[in-house]
């Protein structure tokens, strides 16, 4: 455990020396999807995106399918993937950012199977419809942090100084 938090201090430190230190300029979001591999956009992902433009790198923590301030959490699979990418994109605008800023999202899924797949893929392709999708990771789990929680993403966007 020791070892684990001095590594995660180490990765921290390489990330904030780079941040600070970069010296190039380039202003977008580049999606790199090599020909030596398959074409990941229909399954909505890029094998790879990154940003070389001096900016800042934004977490964004999980973000659930609940609605509103109260959290409600519907018992459509659908209706949580959309309410999950609605508020990523609520937390976005907070930093003046959209989806097409995001480099890198997880998604976790509760039971997961191709009907959900399916849906997952069908919502990417609704909100990244230029097909610049960012890199990605879908994680099947057994359980989230609430009872009736179905998916969880997360994102790492970035943001032009």
């Amino acid at each position: 455990m020791n070892r684990l938090f001095q590594l995660s201090f180490l990765c921290l430190g390489i990330l904030t020396f780079s941040q600070k230190y970069k010296a190039s300029k380039i202003q977008t979001i580049s999606h790199k999807n090599p020909t030596a591999l398959f074409d990941p956009t229909p399954f909505a992902f890029s094998h790879a995106a990154t940003s070389e433009s001096d900016g800042n790198y934004i977490f964004i923590s999980g973000q659930s399918g609940g609605e509103g301030l109260n959290h409600h959490l519907s018992s459509d699979f659908r209706t949580q993937v959309q309410y999950s990418l609605k508020n990523l994109e609520t937390v976005l605008k907070e930093y003046g950012l959209s989806v097409k800023d995001i480099l890198k999202i997880t998604i976790l899924i509760v039971d997961h199977d191709q009907e959900k797949l399916k849906i997952w893929t069908e919502e990417m392709h609704t909100m990244w419809q230029n097909n610049s999708f960012p890199a990605s990771t879908l994680i099947p789990v057994p359980r989230l942090a609430l009872d009736d929680m179905m998916i969880e993403v997360d994102a790492i966007a970035f943001r032009k100084k």
